[in-house]
């Protein structure tokens, strides 16, 4: 079968569990849905699964229309509520400072009683906010990458993809097929978007994306069998970012198809 989209996913809530949608609507930041919302400690400070991987386990519900919004905690708690915002703060991402509104509502005491520490919860001041602006708001990789990764490893199981927390997910590649395709234009359902460059991965990717605890050294695997990026001589690559050339929606299916690669 030749390259398509096999699976989607976004993350309303910037570290908390995956969402997985049929069909997204890519524009010139990404998916409006997709990281609409972070959460900060006491300090301001922007918080998330690389300090505490078990906020993996919280379920999301965003309805973007209605503006609502629901956390599903793992003992069954729900905390859900209409949007209502009540100030502003600025936390950092990606070595910058971004404006945050932070949020009035039943989300911040659920929050904080999970990870026993005081959280706010944030939302960004534009669409697809709590992307990394520098590199693009799309990421791809394939499931024949992540299916090499595991049989170079030696890893007992099937490697989980949601642990990249990747937008797009590609069948019908060869292992690592998209790197290829960077500074190219690539047709993905009716959007066309163009890989940058590779992602350069972080500890987020050693945790389980069920319960957030680590279970899986990624950075040591991918090293040993990819190395390090030769450029900088530390960075351990693994799928791509890019940017949307042009609109379109993308749904799960769909022909993904490099134009000029």
């Amino acid at each position: 079968m030749p390259p398509h989209v096999a699976w989607l996913s976004i993350a309303p809530v910037k570290g908390l569990a995956l969402v997985h949608p049929d069909e997204i609507a890519l524009d010139e930041h990404g998916v409006a849905e997709n990281r609409r919302f972070c959460l900060v400690d006491e300090q301001g400070r922007r918080y998330g699964a690389l300090r505490d991987g078990h906020l993996q386990q919280i379920q999301v519900e965003y309805d973007a229309v209605a503006d609502r919004l629901a956390l599903r905690f793992p003992d069954g708690a729900v905390a859900e509520g209409d949007v209502a915002l009540c100030g502003t703060i600025a936390t950092d991402l990606y070595h910058q400072q971004i404006p945050l509104r932070l949020l009035e509502g039943p989300w911040n005491e659920a929050l904080s009683q999970f990870a026993g520490r005081s959280l706010r919860l944030g939302l960004a001041d534009r669409p697809g906010g709590s992307v990394d602006r520098d590199r693009g708001p799309v990421s791809l990789v394939s499931d024949a990458s992540v299916e090499e990764l595991g049989r170079r490893s030696g890893h007992d199981r099937p490697v989980d993809a949601r642990r990249f927390r990747m937008l797009i997910g590609l069948g019908g590649c060869e292992p690592h097929e998209e790197d290829g395709w960077c500074g190219h234009d690539v047709r993905v359902g009716e959007a066309v978007v163009r890989p940058l460059e590779p992602v350069a991965r972080c500890a987020i990717t050693t945790q389980s994306p069920e319960t957030g605890e680590r279970d899986f050294d990624t950075l040591r695997a991918i090293k040993e069998y990819r190395g390090v990026r030769p450029s900088d001589g530390k960075s351990l690559d693994f799928g791509v970012f890019g940017t949307v050339v042009t609109p379109g929606r993308v749904r799960v299916g769909d022909p993904v198809e490099p134009l000029d690669a």
